[in-house]
C-alpha cells in the first residue's frame, strides 16, 4: 500500500500535464486576491467573527470567501470588507499572454 503523496508531490506531477498547468495558471488571478484579504484580515489582527460581525454578515460568510467564494461577490462588497480591514481596494487590468487566451 503506497501513501497518499502530498499536495506539493501531486501538484509536481499534475503540472506536467499541459492542459492541467493553463487552468492552474488561470486561477492564479483569484487565488491572489484571496490571499490579499485573507492577509489583510490577519495584518488588522481581526477573527473572521470580528470581521463579519463589523460587516453585519455571518461568520461563514467571511469563511466563504476566503476558501474562494468571492467570485460572485459583488465589487462593492468586497470594497466594504477592504475598508473594513483598513484598506482600499483598487482593480487593475493587464494584458493576457498568448498562452491565457481563450478561444471562443
Amino acid at each position: 500500500m503506497s501513501k497518499r503523496p502530498s499536495f506539493e508531490e501531486f501538484k509536481k506531477e499534475a503540472m506536467q500535464d499541459e492542459k492541467f498547468r493553463t487552468e492552474y495558471e488561470l486561477l492564479e488571478p483569484e487565488f491572489d486576491v484571496l490571499y490579499k484579504f485573507i492577509k489583510a484580515r490577519k495584518k488588522a489582527s481581526v477573527s473572521q467573527l470580528e470581521l463579519a460581525e463589523k460587516l453585519k454578515l455571518q461568520q461563514p460568510a467571511i469563511a466563504r470567501l476566503e476558501s474562494g467564494g468571492y467570485t460572485t461577490t459583488s465589487v462593492a462588497k468586497l470594497s466594504r470588507i477592504a475598508d473594513a480591514l483598513g484598506y482600499s481596494m483598487k482593480i487593475s487590468l493587464a494584458p493576457k499572454t498568448k498562452k491565457t487566451i481563450k478561444k471562443a
